[in-house]
């Protein structure tokens, strides 16, 4: 009788979820070019709860190790290595290659990755750090090679950092914000200088949690100002940090709402472009979305769902006087990535709109990003609600944009273990968003060469030729993304700089040159890798790599 009532109960939330994906479609998501999806592969074998692109075009992606198996195992000959006291033969990260059909090339990890952080270094290097249990301190360095695999450093963090965030440096280290009952600061990699032995304390962490028994401001939200100085925020406020002298440079206005935007809270943030055609210190401006009352983690456990927020709010951070600007999103969304797009507009995809993280805590799954246009005057025309996807992304999705303009989405996985019965299930899949500029129709610019080269300074001025099918030249411009680390909802490090451009000559080719500036300063672009686009009439070229140091 039992089971009888528990598919009934299955069969109707069947149901519910249908019609809510109809009406998504149908009323939410009717217009004539509101993107495209495409299932690129049905399972990796693994749920993407990380992601990062290297600038070799390849993805690494990874879950945790304490879940139990996986749906993929080591290749013969592998050595199963020894995790918590048992013989581990199951994958839990992985290498997509992006130009060979998303090959799946298992990686071996022994620590637990969970609810972890991470960037690139200057040279590529993928950093990783904190985790669970035995990762809590780890941290995990992977090259970018066709054969290189995860090495650990099981002392490499001074604290434990479990839900921290990661941000890099002007100087190309990286600093490790916070984590579970941790309100203090390091740096990585550990090198010879004092500082990097040092554990920094930060009260604001503390006096942003809504309980003392729920550090309700997990994985908060960094970036890095144009100043060099780091905002951080939790919950509903703000701060600008002098992380070398340990000082609160500004305090920032709270929040308008009651509305909490940090894990399990989890909403979004980006540092919206970074205009430097016409400065080459540029004002810095964040826009935080979605989240969820304070209180919805406990309700959500009660079995109560209450419904996340609409609001959104834009803080230039720079100003004088900052205030915020609140606006609404068309949709209520909590658990959101929120993707940086090389025209400069936002992305809104994944989620919820009701709950809150955590295992089995989010209902009602939001299937339609949102694309949201920061330069529009009328803030009435910033938002439009895009095509459907009919894959539920919640609690453990993850996203990011490709060097072709794609946004790549993976992830989903509301459940102690891989467990494919619940109504939602661990999701294995990875799809491609196209947004609209690659459904529209309208011509593409392509890069032909950067030069001097791939290897840019700060303040150089450089070259860069470009082809578009056009009679007569319109509207283009340069942007460098930085690619981000993204898990729970943010991705660590995504910045995009609105580049300068000199002047623009057409070639005896029928090719465009253009010469622009590289960024000025490594507190404007932090050194790395970034991805270089065109984007003409509002349509931007497949990505090329770039290096700035």
């Amino acid at each position: 009788m039992d089971s009888v009532i528990m598919e009934a109960k299955i069969l109707v939330f069947i149901i519910l979820q249908l019609e809510l994906f109809l009406f998504s479609n149908l009323v939410l998501g009717a217009h004539s070019n509101g993107g495209s999806w495409e299932l690129l592969k049905k399972s990796i074998g693994i749920s993407s709860m990380h992601i990062q692109l290297l600038q070799n075009e390849r993805i690494i992606t990874f879950d945790r190790t304490d879940a139990g198996p996986s749906n993929l195992t080591l290749p013969k000959g592998r050595k199963c290595p020894k995790i918590s006291g048992r013989r581990d033969c199951y994958v839990h990260a992985v290498e997509l290659d992006m130009m060979n059909n998303l090959n799946v090339r298992p990686l071996t990890v022994l620590s637990d990755t969970w609810c972890s952080s991470g960037s690139l270094l200057p040279d590529g290097k993928l950093v990783q750090s904190g985790g669970y249990g035995n990762g809590e301190k780890v941290v995990r360095t992977l090259e970018p090679c066709p054969t290189c695999d995860w090495k650990e450093d099981y002392k490499g963090l001074i604290s434990p950092r479990w839900y921290a965030s990661n941000q890099v440096l002007p100087g190309g280290n990286i600093i490790v914000v916070g984590g579970r009952f941790q309100f203090s600061y390091e740096f990585i990699p550990k090198s010879s200088k004092p500082e990097d032995h040092r554990l920094y304390t930060l009260p604001f962490l503390k006096e942003t949690r809504y309980s003392s028994q729920i550090p309700n401001n997990l994985y908060p939200f960094t970036h890095l100002s144009t100043d060099g100085n780091l905002f951080i925020f939790a919950n509903n406020r703000g701060i600008l940090l002098d992380y070398v002298k340990n000082k609160v440079v500004k305090t920032y206005p709270t929040m308008p709402g009651e509305v909490a935007r940090n894990y399990p809270s989890t909403g979004s943030s980006v540092l919206l472009p970074l205009d430097l055609s016409t400065k080459t210190t540029p004002e810095a401006e964040v826009f935080i979305c979605g989240g969820t009352h304070p209180e919805s983690f406990n309700k959500a456990k009660a079995g109560i769902f209450l419904e996340a927020t609409k609001t959104c709010g834009r803080l230039r951070i720079t100003a004088a006087n900052p205030k915020w600007e609140m606006e609404e999103m068309p949709i209520s969304r909590v658990l959101g990535d929120m993707i940086m797009l090389p025209t400069g507009d936002v992305l809104i995809i994944n989620g919820a709109a009701n709950g809150s993280a955590g295992w089995w805590y989010a209902r009602v799954p939001v299937y339609n990003p949102v694309i949201y246009r920061p330069a529009e005057a009328a803030t009435a025309n910033r938002f439009e609600v895009l095509k459907a996807a009919t894959i539920p992304r919640l609690y453990h999705s993850t996203a990011h944009l490709l060097s072709d303009g794609r946004v790549l989405v993976a992830g989903s996985n509301p459940n102690h273990n891989y467990n494919f019965t619940v109504p939602f299930p661990t999701e294995l899949s990875v799809e491609a968003f196209s947004p609209p500029y690659l459904t529209s129709g309208k011509p593409r610019p392509s890069i032909s060469s950067v030069k001097p080269g791939m290897n840019l300074a700060y303040k150089q001025k450089f070259s860069v030729e470009f082809q578009v099918k056009v009679r007569q030249l319109g509207k283009f411009y340069l942007t460098m993304v930085a690619p981000s680390f993204t898990t729970h909802s943010f991705s660590m490090n995504q910045r995009l700089l609105l580049l300068a451009v000199n002047r623009v000559r057409r070639m005896s080719s029928g090719s465009y040159a253009v010469e622009g500036d590289a960024p000025a300063s490594a507190a404007v672009a932090p050194p790395g890798y970034y991805q270089l686009f065109v984007v003409y009439e509002g349509v931007p070229s497949v990505g090329k790599w770039v290096h700035i140091k």
